[in-house]
This record gives C-alpha cells, structure tokens and sequence, in this order.
C-alpha cells in the first residue's frame, strides 16, 4: 500500500490492493481462518501454504505479477483495515489482440452471502476494463458451485461452454462451467448465451 503504483480501490464495504509481503499477517490470518470453508473449491495446498512465509512469498509473486503485467492479484480488506475479507485475482493477462485475462475469487465465511463478493468483483472489473483496458474477462466455476454460478450470472458473465477434466480442485480433476464478461466499451459480438 505504500507504492503509489499499486491501486486501491475503495467500495462502500472494502478496500481492494495488493499488499506487500510485509503484510503477509492479513492474509495467513484468511487462509487459516477459512481453510476448511474454501477447501472444496481450491487445489490441495501444502503446508507452506499455511505459513507466514508462504504467505509473504504469495504476496511478493503477487507484487512482481502486478510489475510486469501478468496480474492483478487484489486483497480485500475491510474498510477499517483490520481484517482480509476476500480476494479477486486477475491472472494469465493477455495483451495485443485477445486482451484478456482469468478471474479467481474468495470470500470469507463470515461474509458470504451478504453482497460483499459481488461488491468487491464489480470494483475489480471496472479496474480490470477502465484502467487495464481488457477486452475480456473469464471466469470458471464447478457445475455444482451454484453461488458462483449465481453471482457470475449477476455480474454479467455469459455461459461459453463446459470443460471435462479441467482442473485438479480438491484433490480430483474435475469439469467447469466456462464463462466471459466482455467490456461493455467494446461493441460488437454476440450477447446471447450459446446453445448448449
């Protein structure tokens, strides 16, 4: 927060950044706290990831992705800064003629279910499309995570297609819904949901 190149984003409920690894207390605090509640949704993580110095070597790759451009890996704070409430990643950035990137999110326990999620994804994609200037925004989500399935849908995202064995979430591959939020700046395009 102390690099006037990182952005911050403020929403009525949170405060969006991309903390230093100085600040890696925030964040081990999160993962711990919502280990089991994220597990289902997340790839096997390892010890290291569950240790303040994992957590600062995250914050430190997410700093460097920021730096050169392959990322945007936001921490949501609340407005008081005293606790990470969730998070909205931007990674795998694309330039040239795709301009396009992958959409990660989480929220706390504590917090789902109260419009906070949604709160923080509008802040990001409105960076994501006004700042970065991207294109497209894509988003994935298990056939059975109907929360995402719900907010995505609310945030504008359109269904594009489904992948079989798409990523090893949980301890096992497992199929995804595929789905994109195009810039509402870029004309041009179908809006209609494909046929399945």
């Amino acid at each position: 927060m102390e690099n006037d190149s990182i952005p911050i984003l403020e929403t009525d409920h949170a405060v969006l950044t991309i903390p230093g690894p100085d600040q890696a207390g925030f964040l081990l605090d999160y993962v711990t706290t919502n280990q089991e509640h994220l597990a289902p949704w997340e790839p096997e993580r390892d010890e290291r990831y569950f240790t303040l110095e994992g957590c600062r070597t995250r914050l430190g790759m997410a700093r460097s992705g920021f730096e050169v451009g392959v990322s945007v890996q936001f921490c949501a704070l609340d407005r008081a800064r005293s606790r990470m409430v969730g998070n909205c990643n931007f990674f795998n950035i694309i330039e040239g003629p795709f301009r396009a990137c992958t959409l990660g999110y989480s929220i706390a326990r504590q917090d789902q279910g109260t419009g906070l999620m949604r709160e923080i994804l509008e802040a990001g994609i409105r960076y994501m499309f006004d700042v970065r200037d991207l294109h497209r925004i894509m988003a994935n989500h298990i056939p059975g995570n109907h929360r995402s399935e719900h907010l995505l849908r609310r945030l504008g995202f359109i269904r594009e297609g489904y992948a079989q064995s798409y990523l090893n979430i949980d301890g096992r591959w497992q199929d995804h819904v595929l789905n994109a939020l195009i810039n509402p700046r870029d004309s041009g395009g179908s809006r209609e949901e494909p046929n399945p």
